[in-house]
């Protein structure tokens, strides 16, 4: 089996480029690139036969960019930032602020009771 998918048009041994799927419920034939995986419902084209691309009529053809586009500047700026974000480490939960008085210990357990701050003083 070839790794490269062929064009669904009967005896054309062409290499498929496009991926043309219909939406019927709108009356369009969607011509794009070619999909990643092939799907049950849709026809790969080689360029010549998408070129050729007629629909029935009253039915809409709408032609994708075949090219894989390249991603601007902020769009990679923003990826490297969101994994900046997604690698740094959780933050730990901040200590309580303020003292506590022991009032009961089990082995390395302690029971502590907070100690009412004075008024004017920061948390």
């Amino acid at each position: 089996m070839s790794p490269v998918r062929s064009c669904s048009r009967t005896a054309c041994r062409q290499p498929a480029v496009f991926t043309l799927t219909y939406v019927y419920a709108d009356s369009t034939a969607v011509l794009g690139p070619l999909a990643t995986y092939v799907e049950p419902h849709c026809y790969d084209l080689c360029a010549e036969h998408a070129e050729r691309l007629t629909a029935p009529k009253g039915w809409e053809v709408v032609r994708l960019p075949a090219g894989p586009s390249t991603p601007s500047g902020d769009d990679l700026e923003a990826l490297a930032n969101a994994v900046r974000e997604a690698a740094r480490p959780a933050r730990p939960p901040a200590e309580p602020v303020g003292e506590a008085i022991e009032v009961g210990r089990r082995r390395h357990l302690r029971v502590l009771k907070s100690v009412p701050q004075p008024h004017g003083r920061d948390r």
